[in-house]
């Protein structure tokens, strides 16, 4: 039987009502059946999602010993949860249990998991499916990495013979055994994992809106919708800001040549977007796929003569910047400059004077500055490799804009030209692009 496998996100989570809807979209098709929920996000405007008030859960327990009084809110929000539905469901005690193993534990990992896993627990209550916990079927390397063929294992494993199960998202098993979360939003990582392992046909992703779009709408006002994407072009546009669906969320699945829908669980009869893999991704037709960026970014820009001839001089550089722990994300050069465009909170503290002191004690530089307050934006898809004149267009609209560019990097796969600006210019340097290739 084909198989698909469903990831719900917060808002789909949020209240009972909500809940009710999730149920009918299940319903609504037999392949549906291996679920993965997020822990209850927003209800509304200024409300405050279930894992936040889990970690001031943890930093109760650090600071006092117990989290009476921070575990009321979520109580509250759980037993509110179960009484919408009019299930029954022991809430009570299983919340009970919970607050005493955050107490013992006091791991900001376990108590942030727990979100998901009460979420879990009630959904397979209205489900009437079994409850997998993700700890024991998920699991972590040495390194922290996720464990892939382990984890894909137990999971076939554990639905031998199961007709529909749900899955806490987020969370899985350390190397010591105890709870280990994946990075926030990394939900949408488990559900990838859960569908590699059970080759599903589809995984759908469903959220609050309606697919991804070819911007934010928060600075363009509605953006084009966008209804197919390929898994490299989704990863580059997530990696820069696009937030609908975790970067991440990509491998498990890519490597199985598994498609991904986005979903809206207000407006299931809405077509989404289709993600995917190369082999079946036919392009629109459109020069670019989307747009996005991320503010406040660093650059330390280098200048050395004849740097190029120097053997070795870039990795001295990158060696001063891992001992720091801290990774680059591009790395713009010239024949005797190289620039490091690091985000800016990764070089908070000490750690920016270390780096630069570093940098020329092994390479003596001629010239070394920091630029800040740079935003990165990332001109994004498969069509601009095979039209002539896209970056003329892309500079020239910038430029239009009264835009200084200060960093230019364009990635070898020449789906993607990313550019730095000022912090201030952001908003109006992505609108400026996407009203020269989508209007």
């Amino acid at each position: 039987m084909t198989v698909k496998v469903c990831k719900f996100g917060g808002t789909s989570m949020a209240d009972g009502n909500v809940i009710k809807n999730v149920k009918k979209i299940i319903d609504a098709d037999k392949q549906r059946r291996f679920i993965i929920v997020s822990a209850p996000g927003k209800r509304y405007s200024g409300d405050v999602k279930v894992t936040d008030l889990l970690l001031k859960c943890h930093n109760e327990a650090i600071s006092h010993g117990d989290v009476k009084t921070a575990f009321s809110a979520v109580r509250a929000r759980f037993v509110s949860l179960v009484k919408e539905l009019n299930i029954k469901f022991d809430i009570n005690s299983v919340l009970d249990e919970t607050e005493a193993l955050i107490e013992s534990e006091q791991s900001e990992d376990f108590t942030a998991s727990r979100g998901e896993y009460l979420s879990a627990r009630i959904t397979s209550a209205v489900l009437g499916a079994k409850f997998i916990d993700a700890k024991d079927v998920i699991f972590f390397d040495k390194n922290g990495a996720l464990d892939g063929e382990k984890s894909y294992k137990a999971i076939a494993e554990a639905l031998k013979g199961v007709e529909c199960a749900v899955f806490p998202g987020f969370y899985g098993c350390g190397i010591d055994g105890k709870v280990k979360t994946f990075s926030r939003g990394g939900s949408d990582i488990s559900g990838a994992i859960v569908a590699r392992a059970v080759n599903a046909s589809l995984y759908e992703n469903w959220t609050d809106v309606s697919g991804f779009l070819a911007c934010d709408p928060r600075i363009v006002d509605s953006p084009k919708r966008i209804k197919t994407i390929s898994y490299k072009e989704l990863r580059e546009l997530s990696y820069m800001g696009a937030n609908v669906l975790h970067a991440d969320s990509i491998f498990p699945v890519r490597s199985a040549n598994i498609p991904i829908q986005i979903k809206n669980t207000f407006r299931p009869e809405d077509e989404g977007t289709s993600i995917l893999p190369i082999l079946r991704y036919k392009p629109s037709g459109s020069v670019v796929t989307g747009v996005a960026g991320k503010k406040n970014f660093s650059v330390i820009f280098i200048e050395k003569s004849l740097m190029n001839s120097e053997i070795g001089f870039m990795g001295k550089v990158l060696d001063v910047v891992a001992k720091e722990g801290i990774s680059v994300e591009h790395i713009p050069s010239g024949i005797d400059t190289m620039s490091l465009v690091i985000e800016s909170e990764r070089l908070g503290g000490e750690k920016l004077e270390k780096v630069l002191n570093g940098i020329k004690q092994a390479v003596k530089p001629d010239t070394l500055r920091v630029i800040e307050n740079i935003a990165l934006i990332a001109t994004v898809g498969h069509g601009m490799s095979s039209s002539v004149g896209t970056s003329a267009r892309l500079f020239g609209a910038i430029a239009s804009a009264d835009i200084n560019v200060k960093v230019i990097d364009q990635g070898s796969s020449e789906i993607n030209i990313i550019v730095g600006v000022s912090n201030d210019d952001y908003e109006k340097c992505i609108k400026a692009i996407y009203k020269e290739f989508f209007n």
